[in-house]
């Protein structure tokens, strides 16, 4: 007899589940992390880790060759300019322009990330997704960001949603992949619970929370919802994952509120560049003028 709806593997794991998924409970988690912790982290120390945890990104239709040049450029020329800082984490383009960061980016340190998967709606035949990833993965890309299907989620259809993120993991091969949940089309912690449940359980190697695009960007209640999430599963498994921020995270004061959120629920283990990043391009100039004292245009 087949699974029905109560007991299919996905559902089991997501009943066996103990982080809340109360909205009203998690925003008031939030506020007393927040409250209590906020002021001793943020400092000048935090502020370059911080930095050092972007992926600096263009995900825009006037790209091309010659302005993702530029782009890989300004991130070579930054340990030039500021040679005591660290650079940023990754270069984030469309799969199209692996090639061209892989080509140009000179530093070490820093990993070329990729959005794939019909980005940012997740839109598209399957087989077509899986070819745009294992494509930019051929063309450089160390890492590969790809959206949750969140229209398969919302008709229950779990099956499909897991069997496609396990199909881009292997297209990933030794990559790291990062699952964008789009947390303001979950709208709920249940929902982003749920969402996150499968998506750990299904290969992913980071949790994300938007795409920055179409729905509300990032927010603090559903950082905590998928920490939480992050967490249990550590504890279940012994495999870290990481979490990143992305969409709307602009200010130095924001991103200090993850980081801080990011420190008390997953722990110290989980404050280096390969378990928390910032999807954040808006804020490297921001983060790095608060570093260095003046106003800085860099990027």
């Amino acid at each position: 007899m087949a699974d029905t709806p109560q007991t299919d593997k996905y559902t089991q794991a997501i009943n066996a589940s103990k982080v809340g998924d109360d909205d009203v409970a998690v925003a008031a988690a939030v506020e007393k992390i927040i409250d209590e912790h906020f002021a001793e982290n943020n400092t000048q120390d935090v502020y370059k880790f911080l930095f050092n945890t972007i992926d600096l990104t263009t995900l825009k239709t006037t790209d091309s060759p010659n302005s993702v040049a530029r782009f890989t450029e300004a991130v070579n020329d930054f340990e030039e300019r500021f040679p005591s800082l660290p650079n940023v984490a990754a270069i984030c383009v469309y799969p199209n322009f692996a090639a061209v960061v892989r080509t140009v980016l000179e530093v070490s340190g820093v990993r070329i990330a990729c959005v794939s998967g019909a980005f940012p709606s997740s839109q598209s035949f399957e087989e077509v997704k899986i070819a745009e990833t294992a494509l930019a993965v051929a063309n450089g890309a160390d890492e590969i960001d790809i959206v949750f299907n969140v229209g398969n989620f919302l008709d229950g259809d779990y099956e499909s949603v897991c069997d496609e993120i396990q199909e881009q993991k292997e297209a990933v091969r030794d990559g790291h992949l990062k699952v964008i949940l789009e947390t303001g089309a979950l709208k709920t912690a249940r929902n982003i619970k749920k969402a996150s449940i499968l998506s750990l359980y299904s290969g992913a190697d980071f949790l994300k929370t938007s795409t920055g695009k179409e729905y509300p960007g990032a927010s603090l209640e559903a950082a905590y919802t998928m920490m939480q999430c992050i967490k249990e599963y550590y504890d279940k498994t012994g495999t870290r994952i990481g979490f990143k921020a992305a969409g709307g995270v602009s200010t130095v004061e924001d991103a200090v509120k993850y980081y801080t959120l990011a420190k008390e629920i997953l722990g110290e283990e989980w404050l280096t560049n390969d378990l928390f990043r910032l999807g954040a391009s808006r804020l490297a100039n921001t983060l790095l003028s608060a570093i260095v004292g003046y106003e800085v245009k860099h990027f």
